[in-house]
């Protein structure tokens, strides 16, 4: 499993690079477009708009395999031993049923209602519910790597740490 998402974090972390990639291209256009052909594009907005949310979204799964989220960790830094692995453990079991329960479930309720709604997008008239799926994308790659977290050793998590080096 440990290479398998990996591999996942290897392909999504690319992936997250085409699509900053994409929006510098889109909002470059858009300038061009704006203020040196002076006819602004009528779909770079909403693109650029929408390619933020699939950045956004698939970056916090992202930075989550990455231990790179920010966090109060005043407490957390203080607790040592069993305690300190209690409290990763808690919050990785709550990082996962909050991806399970809001992300995966609601998310593919909100996508299959927008599907089945026809919602179309204003200026791209693609159907809404494409992009709206990447709420439960996002949420699938966080319960695996929250999964991953609760069953890994306590060793590897602070040799997967990024912060491990700093401290």
């Amino acid at each position: 499993m440990k290479n398998f998402l990996s591999k996942t974090e290897f392909v999504l972390g690319h992936f997250l690079g085409l699509l900053m990639f994409l929006i510098v291209l889109d909002v470059t256009w858009q300038v061009v477009t704006r203020f040196i052909l002076s006819e602004p594009s009528s779909y770079t907005e909403e693109v650029a708009r929408y390619l933020l949310v699939w950045i956004g979204l698939l970056g916090a799964a992202y930075a989550y395999r990455r231990h790179a989220h920010l966090g109060l960790d005043i407490v957390t830094r203080a607790l040592t031993g069993v305690t300190a692995l209690v409290a990763q453990k808690l919050a990785d079991s709550l990082c996962l049923l909050f991806a399970l329960s809001v992300m995966v479930v609601g998310g593919w309720n909100l996508v299959s209602l927008t599907l089945e709604l026809n919602q179309l997008s204003a200026a791209l008239q693609i159907p809404i519910g494409y992009v709206y799926s990447v709420i439960p994308l996002s949420g699938v790659l966080i319960v695996l790597f929250a999964f991953e977290r609760l069953i890994t050793a306590p060793a590897e998590i602070a040799e997967h740490d990024s912060f491990t080096a700093i401290k």
